[in-house]
């Protein structure tokens, strides 16, 4: 689930929104010239998603789609027949798999005849997420689930709506093209760096262009809330928020401080380090609860997600994601020594060291 963090004050730079108010439903707000930003509904939680238009030749660029459903498409129409009326979309781009960001992209593609760009990794975990349904597949989420000390009737709910959104997504296109980190698109008159990281998604695209210090940062940089950061069965010992802490170093480290960015959710914003310092030590906090309420009783990740989700009422929903996000956790903490695990009838149990 994606997590409001608190504000933490740092020395790097102030944190800045130049856009307090975000686009309404049936409108388009110009962020640079040649940048337009439309914000599209979500039928969860977390109700919207951001999607940029970036000037390209004789059209625009399109970053991501929204969700798969008949409301996004609805909404695309409205905005097409209105601030959009004549646009010509020349490519999309996603910039990763998850259905707010890819839903649409077989209706965008056919609508325009524009080709697909996305990161391998990306686009072949999208066509996994379409066919995740097998039996086989159920099985293996539900052993995952009630190794992690899930009862059976929360296992099943969570194989019900927790994991359903993972398929609101339109026919993927049979083909695409592939950017890979470090390559240089450009995309009309500005030229960008790629640049990717894992942890929210495996190969998530960033675009930053240098010329004009703007960074669209997809999922991976948010300006108020935290992204998912999340432990599946498809590879149940992966160090997620390992590969999502040294995504955030290197981009502290690569980018200047004073880049616009543009994320996937939120408002644009300034103050990228500080930002990042943020959310590391967002997850910090949580592994440190996390080794309080293991130091004396060895504690299951199902007992230990109301140690870190003390403020939320879950739903089947969200709690798949917290789910997800408390095995990030402890699995970054067992490869940094700083939990052992130990199985008691069949279940992972975790002590800290």
């Amino acid at each position: 689930m994606h997590t409001k963090t608190d504000s933490v004050q740092s020395s790097a730079e102030a944190l800045r929104y130049p856009w307090e108010q975000h686009p309404g439903p049936e409108e388009v707000v110009e962020v640079r010239s040649g940048v337009l930003w439309v914000r599209l509904t979500l039928p969860f939680r977390l109700n919207h998603v951001n999607i940029y238009l970036l000037a390209d030749g004789d059209g625009y660029a399109m970053v991501d789609t929204g969700f798969g459903n008949e409301e996004t498409i609805e909404a695309w129409t409205k905005l097409f027949e209105g601030p959009l009326k004549g646009v010509n979309i020349t490519r999309l781009i996603v910039t990763h798999s998850h259905p707010d960001h890819v839903g649409l992209a077989g209706w965008i593609v056919e609508r325009f005849n524009c080709p697909l760009v996305m990161s391998q990794v990306e686009y072949l975990q999208s066509v996994y997420h379409q066919n995740r349904g097998t039996e086989e597949r159920r099985n293996a989420q539900r052993l995952f689930f009630r190794r992690h000390g899930m009862d059976e009737s929360l296992t099943e709910k969570l194989l019900g709506r927790g994991q359903d959104y993972l398929k609101r997504v339109s026919v993927l296109p049979p083909s695409y093209r592939r950017i890979s980190h470090g390559d240089e698109v450009v995309i009309g008159t500005r030229r960008f760096k790629v640049i990717t990281g894992g942890g929210h998604a495996l190969d998530q695209v960033m675009l930053y262009c240098a010329d004009d210090k703007l960074f669209l940062s997809a999922d991976q940089v948010l300006s108020k809330i935290s992204p998912n950061v999340s432990v599946w069965a498809v590879e149940p010992d992966q160090n997620s928020l390992g590969e999502y802490l040294a995504s955030l170093a290197s981009l502290t480290t690569t980018l200047p401080y004073d880049v616009l960015v543009l994320p996937g959710h939120g408002v644009p914003f300034y103050g990228l380090k500080t930002r990042i310092k943020q959310l590391a030590d967002h997850h910090e906090e949580r592994c440190r609860l996390i080794a309080d309420a293991c130091r004396e009783v060895p504690k299951t990740s199902r007992e230990l997600v109301p140690v870190v989700f003390n403020k939320h009422v879950l739903d089947e929903h969200q709690m798949g994601f917290a789910s997800g996000e408390l095995v990030a956790h402890v699995n970054y903490m067992l490869v940094e020594g700083r939990l052992t695990a130990e199985t008691q009838d069949g279940v992972l149990q975790f002590r800290t060291t």
